[in-house]
């Protein structure tokens, strides 16, 4: 793995079409219903896309964001955009970013209550996909990660998709729910979805591994290069055409899993755009997810802490359970 004082700057844009403004409490426990204490609190701007920018910025890339902000809050994005030096390409629509609710228990477990996001105008639409194909002719790699807000179809963020790969750029792609299954429908370069994600996908339970390994080399067979399943404590599983390959991190003291997997992704584009073996990758973006679970807030707050962490990640070979996929590159 190389020097990260040696590597180059990478140019990488983020995309975060939902950003969200985070409230997150610490607690000893939640209990519904009830009234809950909370010991400490943060609010800070958020939303999958730039979390993955912040740590990317963190490791040294040259991150560009882009997405849609609501006007009347964006004042907490701008001063972390300026701090880690990302270019704001955001369009600027009219409302409020939402804000998101995260109750951190000190067992490590979070209660997420999400809120929508801002109401996004046919205007607001095509000035962003201006923004984006723009973006498109000095940049190759994209991270497209989150929710949709009010007004964006998950159809028409996978025609975005698809018109970024058409143009031959890498997409790495992270969302749920109806935005995730119309995007693994046009072939992302790279998915990453957690194992209840892809369950919902599959319409199935995926309770043994061997179920897990049969649906993510389903999507490798529809054409996508990189099959990313995150595992949480169990570490992560990964299908390319090298084949499989599982990592997995020492026990850690859980402090909040807030923006793992936001780490995680942003692990494996650094990875990707340094060209490191597939195993570094791993083992680096695995490092950075265990350490992501021990802290408040997403960040590298030491990359020596990361290196020496990547070393204690064991990585083993998985068997497949069907033919090789057919892989489709860029």
């Amino acid at each position: 793995m190389e020097n990260q004082a040696s590597v180059k700057a990478p140019k990488v844009v983020t995309v975060t079409l939902n950003p969200a403004l985070d409230l997150t409490g610490s607690l000893d426990s939640f209990s519904a219903g009830m009234v809950n204490l909370v010991d400490k609190g943060s609010l800070h701007p958020a939303g999958k896309g730039v979390n993955v920018a912040k740590v990317l910025a963190d490791l040294g890339a040259q991150v560009t964001v882009t997405g849609l902000l609501g006007a009347d809050n964006q004042e907490p994005f701008c001063q972390l955009f300026e701090r880690i030096n990302a270019q704001d390409c955001f369009v600027r629509v009219k409302g409020a970013s939402r804000i998101n609710v995260k109750l951190v228990e000190n067992t490590g477990r979070v209660s997420d209550i999400n809120f929508p996001g801002v109401a996004v105008s046919q205007e607001d639409i095509t000035r962003f996909e201006i923004t984006l194909f723009e973006l498109a002719k000095s940049h190759d790699v994209f991270v497209i990660a989150g929710s949709l807000p009010i007004g964006i179809s998950p159809e028409l963020c996978a025609q975005w998709i698809e018109q970024l790969q058409a143009k031959g750029k890498r997409v790495l792609f992270d969302s749920s729910k109806a935005a995730l299954a119309a995007g693994l429908a046009v072939s992302p370069w790279l998915v990453k979805p957690n194992d209840e994600e892809l369950a919902e996908w599959a319409g199935q339970e995926l309770t043994a591994e061997a179920e897990i390994i049969a649906s993510a080399e389903s999507l490798a067979q529809q054409g996508i290069t990189n099959v990313v399943v995150s595992l949480g404590a169990k570490g992560v599983m990964w299908l390319n055409q090298e084949g499989w390959l599982r990592s997995q991190p020492p026990k850690m003291n859980i402090v909040s899993t807030v923006g793992a997997g936001d780490t995680l992704v942003a692990g494996m584009c650094w990875g990707h755009v340094n060209q490191w073996s597939k195993k570094e990758i791993l083992r680096f973006s695995t490092a950075l997810s265990a350490l992501a679970v021990a802290q408040v807030g997403v960040g590298v707050e030491d990359i020596n802490d990361v290196m020496k962490m990547a070393n204690k990640i064991e990585v083993s070979a998985i068997e497949a359970t069907s033919t090789p996929p057919h892989y489709v590159t860029c």
